[in-house]
């Protein structure tokens, strides 16, 4: 006999940004983990427009957005959202959120960061109120070789954060970049066609 759906259940929405310039293989991770985990009825993965927080210049909102699609696409239940992309201004968690609970006003918002992000959640705009819009999920490695303390979540709202538990695979951004840089292959810390991208655009390449 086929099960039905709970009609009591609400539906539940994960939400990952990210500067994904690029995205790579922790990243892939993390979706797949929470989509698995959590039973997410879609997760959306929204590269930034305008980083306000971010001290260099990011590559341009086409290339990550084109590169998330390439790394994120296949996968089920998810959606790559170009709304910050297409956003004038400063890119803002709370902006997304509040577009995003105007779309599903029943459904669960669930929003996923990693640790650094989680620790500076505190200077981001009206970050008060994005914990009333949405549960926060923080990813954390898995491996006990740690360089400093898990997250610790602010006494007053330890009820609005979670944590995702994450294997441990050491790559970043930042690494992938400076690979590219010495003309090194960023395989395999990045999917085949976002590293066809990568060398098709010439990105990360120095002059």
């Amino acid at each position: 006999m086929a099960l039905q759906a709970d009609p009591e259940r609400k539906r539940r929405i994960g939400i990952f940004g990210g500067a994904f310039d690029p995205p790579h293989a922790a990243h892939i991770a993390l979706v797949r983990a929470a989509v698995t985990d959590l039973n997410l009825d879609e997760m959306r993965v929204i590269p930034t427009g305008n980083a306000w927080h971010k001290a260099r210049p990011l590559s341009p909102a086409s290339h990550r957005l084109a590169m998330a699609r390439l790394a994120f696409g296949e996968l089920p239940r998810v959606v790559v959202d170009a709304r910050e992309t297409e956003r004038a201004g400063p890119s803002y968690t709370i902006d997304t959120l509040t577009e995003l609970q105007a779309l599903w006003p029943d459904a669960e918002l669930f929003l996923f960061l990693g640790e650094d992000q989680a620790r500076a959640l505190p200077s981001w705009r009206a970050w008060q109120q994005i914990l009333q819009l949405a549960i926060i999920y923080v990813a954390e490695r898995g491996d006990w070789r740690r360089s400093k303390p898990g997250f610790m979540a602010p006494k007053l709202y330890e009820s609005r954060f979670r944590h995702l538990t994450m294997p441990p695979i050491p790559v970043s951004a930042t690494d992938i970049r400076a690979r590219v840089a010495a003309r090194q292959d960023p395989l395999p810390l990045v999917s085949q066609s976002v590293a066809h991208y990568i060398d098709h655009h010439h990105l990360y390449q120095t002059t």
